[in-house]
């Protein structure tokens, strides 16, 4: 992880300088220094030198149109000319920029976002200088392979999605941690984004806020943002909260290259089972928050440790708690809580949510009673890096009209792959039209009534409500039976005739 994070943190340097550079061009206007393409200095350097009296008001005026801050010998310009030149000041150069970026260039904190990148690890060599030596090649390799890449935030932003792509399918297991594939990204996203009363009238125009409770890289927010843009529609602010650090610094930096300005996200690191963050925990419910939206691709089954003070938690009081050894319905109980009345819920979980007994059952009892499950989309298996069973997306809402919930039955429709199986825009687009119409299709989809759901005992195993098998053929035994008396019969007169041919060739009869 830790070259891959470099990588990461390197990339999003060279795009916060690119585009810091870019407005300070503008801002400054004819008093930009204009230096040779091989000058050992920038431009920006040379300004602040000759107009030190001048450069806190520059500052503050970058703050208020870009909203962050620099410093010239930060910039990815001159930190890739100190690694050219092979300066011995380059490591302590790098490690102050890091530590500058973090505390001091935006307004809003971003402690820690290169907390994973240890300058300082003997893997880089066992003394400073030769660290330092390491680290000029290092970035020297890397200049040369981004040289050409775009400082476009829709260009950039996809080139990131890409790597962590990359990274995740090299990441096994682990990936689960942090990625979720973008096609399944992509239908929580287009269902949230439609309007949770009637769906088939199209996208909403804005979403006040969103919420992915288990956010990793952040991509899944992105892509919602994405999806309700594409409709002339806009986000108001959008929350993420994620336990690793090292995916929650990933998350930070996917934000900004998406080009999303730090007024515009929240991004917190913390336990969300055990609720740790404080805009949550608002008790005064005038005061508090509710999403729009409500994504999440929570760790599968975890296991999770219950207690008489969890047991009151105003998320799980009315519901129960999740059973010790699987901390799904705790995850899905966490995010309904906080979806508005209005909002669309959609989250990822494995199969057995469905069906299995005990605490889950009582609490999939009382989400059907109270009408808040929606949609059950089954999904084929080994879509995910993390594991190869199916899974599947539950749509929940507060506000739903409905008396019945849709089953989507999707698990044989995907692109065959050795490794890992996909879903195409084909495959993609069905499931979003089925859920936006409530579409009813033989062996895919259908409207399953409470009172049959009742008689299940609150079943919901998909294939209960939707069987993709194809029903075997009746077969007609007196038809056969008289088609075999004709065969038969045919065979006998044959028989009779070919004994005649025989006869009078003086042959023995069959």
């Amino acid at each position: 992880m830790t070259f891959a994070i470099i990588c990461f943190s390197f990339l999003f340097l060279r795009y916060l300088s690119s585009n810091y550079e870019k407005a300070a061009k503008k801002e400054l206007g004819r008093d930009y220094p204009e230096l040779e393409t091989n000058a050992k200095r920038t431009p920006l350097g040379v300004w602040y030198e000759a107009n030190e009296e001048d450069v806190p008001e520059f500052e503050k005026q970058m703050r208020r149109k870009v909203h962050y801050v620099i410093k010239p010998q930060h910039l990815w310009s001159n930190i890739t000319e100190l690694a050219r030149q092979q300066k011995g000041e380059l490591l302590q150069t790098l490690e102050k920029g890091f530590r500058y970026i973090e505390n001091e260039s935006f307004a809003n904190s971003f402690q820690g976002l290169f907390s994973e990148i240890n300058l300082n690890s003997e893997k880089l060599g066992r003394t400073p200088a030769d660290r330092n030596k390491k680290l000029c090649t290092i970035i020297q390799k890397i200049a040369e392979g981004i040289a050409d890449f775009s400082t476009d935030t829709d260009t950039l932003g996809d080139a990131y999605e890409y790597l962590i792509g990359q990274f995740a399918a090299g990441s096994g297991k682990k990936a689960g941690e942090f990625y979720t594939p973008q096609p399944i990204s992509t239908i929580l996203s287009e269902i949230v984004t439609l309007d949770s009363q009637d769906p088939s009238t199209g996208k909403k125009s804005k979403l006040d806020n969103v919420l992915d409770f288990a956010c990793g890289s952040g991509s899944l927010l992105l892509n919602v943002r994405k999806r309700i843009r594409e409709n002339g529609g806009n986000v108001g602010k959008i929350y993420g909260q994620e336990k690793n650090i090292t995916t929650y610094n990933l998350a930070r930096m996917n934000m900004l290259l998406h080009g999303m300005k730090d007024t515009e996200f929240e991004i917190f690191h913390g336990d969300t089972l055990l609720n740790q963050w404080d805009i949550l925990n608002e008790m005064n419910p005038a005061k508090k928050m509710e999403f729009d939206a409500v994504v999440a691709n929570p760790p599968f089954s975890l296991r999770w440790e219950p207690n008489d003070t969890l047991a009151e938690d105003f998320r799980f009081k009315s519901y129960g708690l999740a059973p010790k050894s699987a901390a799904d319905f705790a995850f899905l109980l966490h995010g309904f809580h906080f979806l508005s009345e209005n909002g669309t819920m959609a989250i990822i979980l494995p199969h057995g949510v469905l069906f299995r007994g005990g605490a889950e059952e009582r609490i999939r009892i009382k989400l059907l009673k109270d009408n808040n499950i929606d949609t059950v989309i089954g999904l084929p298996p080994k879509l995910f890096y993390s594991t190869g069973i199916p899974v599947c997306i539950v749509v929940l809402k507060k506000c739903k009209k409905q008396e019945d919930v849709l089953f989507i039955n999707a698990s044989e429709h995907f692109e065959n792959g050795k490794r890992q199986h996909s879903l195409s825009e084909k495959h993609i687009e069905s499931i979003v039209e089925t859920y936006k119409y409530r579409k009813e299709t033989e062996r895919y989809s259908r409207r399953v009534s409470m009172d049959e759901i009742e008689k299940n005992g609150y079943n919901l195993n998909i294939s209960r409500y939707v069987s993709t098998s194809e029903e075997e053929k009746k077969i007609d035994l007196r038809a056969v039976n008289d088609k075999l008396k004709t065969i038969n019969e045919s065979i006998r007169a044959n028989t009779e005739k070919h004994n005649k041919f025989l006869k009078e060739l003086g042959l023995p009869p069959i």
